[in-house]
């Protein structure tokens, strides 16, 4: 048999062009990008255009398709990820490490995500007497990926006596957690959205002195529970150490998020009856607030303009309609269209987004680099090659201002359906 290799000169070209429709499958057979080839004369072939190829002054390609931000072939590999992690099954915990995530938006934020990153150093510090995550869970929600968290136990609540802003009633569910199931430690997110309010009710109702603002912990066997904790003071000016306590408020990117393994997510019930407390405050609901005067890195959802948004009138109305927080490229931003505070990218703000709408938004650089922790990005353009649709989980090609102006219409007929069947 032949020892000589043969090559396929047209699937070569098809994996080293990344516009070609061909070209990720391709690049799949061969099990990663195509940055090396074997060549006719038997020398080996680089790529100098290949993602992260480093050239000859030290310069390293960047991925302008994407790939590394979060498009479509990265969905594909996180999804890919899923699916690889290991199940974990925790049948007997030695103890328990309570989370009480926000759930923002009826999701687990990046926030939470890194509050159970951090409850999982805690549980599984001691692999010979390993514990267990517990989530206690308020309201109704929208999560289905409670175990990919690194969640072992879930205990949800969804009494309307919790919906709102209920730090009473919730306080006196944790109170009922607390007696009956004792958990090691409390993990709650330090942030204005709730759980700074209700991590500090709860420290008072034990009689626990809380570590608040915690970013980092490590393990101290002269401790009285083992960890000691460094939590920012003095206007975030400083870092204090202290034996980490039982009850602690830990910042964002205080761990790093489960991504390896698979926990059980098991539903968990209490014996006991949770006593209806007594409520002094009147929740009188959400106040509508403007889009237009939400901060873009605190915006959840993000109506985007660049180059290819002729009707800006439209794009507006599009915007209010949508309650939608508008922002722009920085193209749109240096021909006066917006406001150099609504600028989304490297060169302007980073955005967290949960749905990110860029339209007429061709992709440069910078401006994929400020939107790669975006939940979901659609993007509406007329090229169908350009880089912002390839990183895009949904893309739609076509006239913008035709575009949204019929998503306003449908958004505006069912609205109105709703008000006559009200």
């Amino acid at each position: 048999m032949s020892e000589i290799r043969r090559r396929d000169p047209r699937r070569e070209w098809i994996a080293r062009n990344r516009l070609h429709p061909e070209h990720a499958s391709v690049v799949a057979e061969q099990g990663g990008a195509a940055s090396e080839w074997l060549g006719p004369n038997g020398v080996i072939r680089k790529n100098p255009r290949a993602i992260g190829f480093i050239g000859p002054n030290g310069i390293k390609r960047i991925d302008r398709s994407g790939a590394q931000q979060g498009g479509q072939a990265a969905s594909a590999a996180r999804q890919a990820a899923q699916d690889s992690r290991r199940n974990v099954t925790i049948e007997a915990p030695a103890f328990l490490v309570a989370v009480v995530p926000e759930l923002s938006g009826g999701r687990l934020s990046a926030h939470d995500k890194d509050l159970l990153g951090l409850a999982r150093r805690l549980a599984d510090a001691d692999p010979e007497r390993p514990g267990a995550v517990l989530a206690v869970v308020f309201g109704e929600h929208k999560e289905d990926a409670f175990g990919e968290a690194g969640i072992d136990r879930l205990l949800h609540l969804d009494d309307d006596a919790y919906a709102g802003f209920a730090p009473e009633a919730r306080l006196a569910a944790l109170s009922a957690v607390e007696r009956e199931l004792a958990p090691r430690h409390w993990l709650l997110p330090d942030s204005p959205l709730g759980g700074a309010d209700l991590g500090r009710r709860l420290a008072l109702r034990l009689s626990e002195r809380p570590a608040t603002g915690v970013w980092q912990i490590e393990a101290d066997a002269e401790t009285p529970l083992g960890w000691r904790c460094t939590a920012r003071g003095a206007a975030e000016s400083l870092d204090i150490q202290r034996p980490l306590p039982r009850v602690a408020l830990a910042l964002a990117e205080c761990a790093e998020p489960v991504d390896e393994t698979r926990h059980a997510a098991e539903p968990l019930y209490l014996t006991e009856s949770i006593p209806s407390a007594f409520s002094r405050i009147e929740d009188l609901g959400q106040v509508a607030v403007d889009p237009a005067g939400v901060a873009l890195a605190e915006a959840e959802f993000i109506l985007s303009g660049g180059n290819g948004v002729k009707d800006w009138d439209g794009f507006h109305h599009a915007a209010k309609v949508l309650g939608a927080t508008e922002g722009a490229s920085r193209v749109a931003v240096d021909d006066g269209f917006m406001a150099r505070h609504r600028q989304v990218g490297a060169t302007g703000t980073w955005v967290t987004a949960r749905v990110y709408l860029a339209v007429g938004i061709s992709g440069a650089i910078q401006h994929l680099q400020g939107i790669q922790t975006c939940d979901k990005v659609v993007a509406i353009n007329l090229d169908p090659g350009c880089d912002m649709i390839k990183r895009a989980d949904l893309a739609v090609i076509g006239d913008s201002a035709e575009i949204l102006a019929a998503l306003v219409a449908m958004v505006e007929q069912q609205r109105g359906g709703q008000r006559d069947a009200a």
